[in-house]
């Protein structure tokens, strides 16, 4: 297991609280780690949609309906830089 290096806080709704406390309890782990299956899946299904979303543009450009320079410009956008 993994040694916990930081400990934070945030506010949260009553609504997420409550599932929050729900999978902690069908998962019989702590909320934390709730929290933390939650951001790694949301990690992973995020880089595979952009990989998605990457193969669809290039794609798109290569049949014409877009331009090569267009492409970068959506390409930078997705992996956060600038041109």
């Amino acid at each position: 297991m993994a040694i916990m290096e930081h400990r934070t806080s945030f506010s949260l709704d009553e609504a997420t609280i409550l599932r929050l406390k729900k999978l902690a309890g069908i998962w019989h782990v702590s909320q934390a780690e709730v929290v933390r299956r939650a951001l790694e899946k949301a990690d992973t299904e995020s880089t595979a949609d952009s990989g998605v979303t990457v193969r669809q543009l290039i794609s798109y450009q290569t049949l014409g309906g877009i331009s090569a320079s267009s492409v970068d410009v959506w390409l930078n956008e997705l992996s956060g830089r600038t041109p």
